[in-house]
């Protein structure tokens, strides 16, 4: 089914030096996007993380330090790269919770201003688990009827991630709507309010702590009472995000 698309939507992958997403860096982004009147372009590039790429990460997405050495770091692409995401919707596989938070830090890393929190967040993984429970090579071939060739390539999984999307509207007209608000909330497993989770909204909306002695109180109260815990928080080894989304609160709270 094609696409019922208000703006444009991205389909994106990242290969990277690891899993933890405060620490490890891009060695590949690969997008797709696809605009409302069908028509596409797409983007694969190889980034230098300014780090040695454990031998692990390098196993599953083949990409070696010196296939990268001479590759631009993220900073000095950061600002395209955007540019092409402002305004867009955004989808992916696994990207709620991985390739989406770790874009955020890079770009805040480069001092790149763009809040996809603000973008429509599809993760074609929460579709499939939701109604299928696999893999994205069990679910090209369940979706799409074929082997998924190239798998941990960035393009091939991000080809395999936009063409599943199509299929998924196809198999389940009763269940899925073909809107991207739609999609974005129903590929949520949550409501976080930072993309790591860390901070989320309860049942009433109200911004609370998602981890450690503070678990499910407000942010704002625990601000208030114990001002410590902010300057904790900023000094550890938390995302970005996190401390960026922190920080909102914390000033909104000020101003109030």
């Amino acid at each position: 089914m094609k696409l019922n698309l208000k703006n444009s939507i991205i389909f994106f992958d990242l290969e990277t030096t690891g899993v933890d997403i405060s620490k490890d860096r891009i060695v590949e982004i690969c997008y797709i996007k696809v605009f409302p009147n069908g028509n596409e372009i797409s983007r694969t590039m190889r980034i230098n993380p300014g780090m040695h790429i454990p031998e692990t990460a390098s196993a599953v997405h083949g990409i070696y330090d010196d296939d990268v050495k001479d590759c631009p770091l993220f900073k000095e692409v950061a600002k395209d790269i955007a540019n092409d995401f402002v305004g867009c919707d955004i989808a992916g596989f696994n990207s709620n919770r991985f390739d989406l938070p770790l874009l955020a830090e890079e770009f805040l890393r480069a001092q790149v201003d763009i809040d996809l929190s603000r973008h429509h967040a599809i993760d074609v993984q929460v579709i499939y688990h939701k109604l299928e429970q696999r893999t994205l090579s069990a679910a090209y071939k369940f979706y799409c009827g074929a082997e998924l060739e190239n798998a941990h390539s960035a393009l091939a999984d991000t080809r395999a991630t936009y063409e599943i999307l199509q299929a998924q509207l196809d198999r389940y007209p009763d269940v899925l709507k073909n809107d991207m608000e739609f999609l974005s909330q129903y590929s949520s497993f949550n409501r976080n309010v930072d993309f790591a989770g860390r901070i989320v909204y309860d049942e009433k909306g109200v911004e609370v702590f998602n981890f450690g002695r503070y678990k499910g109180e407000s942010v704002v109260a625990v601000l208030q009472r114990d001002p410590g815990y902010y300057a904790w928080m900023m000094n550890g080894d938390f995302p970005l995000n996190t401390k960026q989304v922190l920080t909102r609160i914390k000033v909104r709270g000020f101003n109030k």
